[in-house]
């Protein structure tokens, strides 16, 4: 049986006290050596250095980019689903879907609709021109299964194509439903056009706007996985119509900032410039900080990029296009 210690006053605590500083002593000069030991910590550069290699207009409104490294290097690999940041210009950050081949290592290709300060710059790109890009990154992974329904509409079609591909390789029994405003706005088409028999191209000039999601899940097998991608009310609609009856899981990715749903107003507070900014319950700190502070940097608007985080007076980072919390920016 182990006694416990007992501390008097026959200088037993001076002899403890003496031992644990020696076991400290010789622990603090064992860390030094095995620090010193320890190869540096190298930061990790994710920014790839590519060049515009061909640009070429799929449909009106939208073009592809081709882009190579600028040393010829193999570029990283990646699964359909996943997107890169794309810088076109120094201060301007934008996700784009790869809508390539994921086996094709020599190049990355997005597809870009003009709508917006990011696009129109994506657009103004020429052969040549440099560009910085981050990635990729993926948030709307693709799963093994023998059967799936894509569900693509408009520019929504960049990260199902890859797909679509995927699981014609892969022998998998596979359909999609691609919705646009007409047919000379869907890019991709002629792409698309080998894998006729299993492609329902439903323009709404020739279709009407669909009623509901529905309508675009008919035909699907109930456990085969969704994926859906395009407006909002489209995915809504699906995933609503997809609970509904029972179909396989919904996976989705908006191009759009999600709706604020049951928001309540709060203030935010900019300690160095001593402004208080009320947020409404249907706005974001985004919105209403880029109306002070014009040159705030944001990206995906959705949470996950990370290029919109600002720090706070405790020295957190909140990601300002979600947060929706009373909180104290260091600004």
């Amino acid at each position: 049986m182990t006694r416990p210690l007992r501390l008097d006053g026959s200088g037993r605590t001076d002899r403890v006290m003496a031992s644990l500083t020696a076991v400290v002593a010789v622990y603090r000069r064992l860390s030094g050596v095995s620090g010193r030991r320890r190869p540096p910590v190298l930061a990790v550069d994710r920014d790839l250095p590519l060049v515009v290699d061909d640009v070429r207009v799929e449909a009106e409104g939208v073009v592809s980019v081709r882009l190579v490294h600028e040393n010829g290097e193999p570029l990283p690999r990646w699964r359909p689903g996943a997107h890169v940041d794309l810088s076109p210009r120094p201060g301007l950050v934008r996700q784009y879907s790869l809508c390539g081949d994921p086996d094709d290592r020599s190049a990355y290709r997005v597809g870009v609709r003009l709508l917006g300060e990011g696009s129109t710059a994506v657009h103004a790109l020429k052969k040549g021109a440099r560009i910085t890009v981050r990635g990729p990154r993926n948030a709307f992974p693709f799963v093994a299964s023998p059967a799936y329904l894509f569900v693509a509409g408009g520019i929504g079609i960049t990260p199902i194509l890859p797909m679509v591909r995927q699981a014609a390789a892969s022998g998998a029994d596979w359909r999609l439903v691609y919705t646009g405003r007409d047919r000379a706005s869907m890019p991709f088409l002629e792409e698309l056009s080998e894998f006729e028999d299993r492609v329902w191209i439903r323009p709404d000039t020739e279709y009407g706007i669909p009623a509901s999601g529905a309508e675009l899940l008919e035909g699907a097998e109930k456990s085969a996985p969704i994926y859906c991608c395009g407006p909002i009310p489209m995915i809504v609609g699906v995933r609503t119509d997809a609970a509904l009856r029972t179909s396989g899981p919904v996976f989705f990715e908006r191009f759009s900032t999600p709706p604020i749903v049951g928001g309540k107003p709060f203030r935010v507070e900019l300690a160095r410039s001593s402004v208080t900014l009320d947020v409404p319950a249907d706005r974001t700190t985004l919105d209403v900080l880029r109306e002070t502070v014009p040159g705030i940097a944001y990206s995906c608007r959705q949470g996950f990029c990370g290029t919109c985080e600002l720090p706070t007076v405790t020295g957190d980072r909140v990601r300002i296009c979600v947060e929706r919390e009373p909180v104290t920016l260091d600004l």
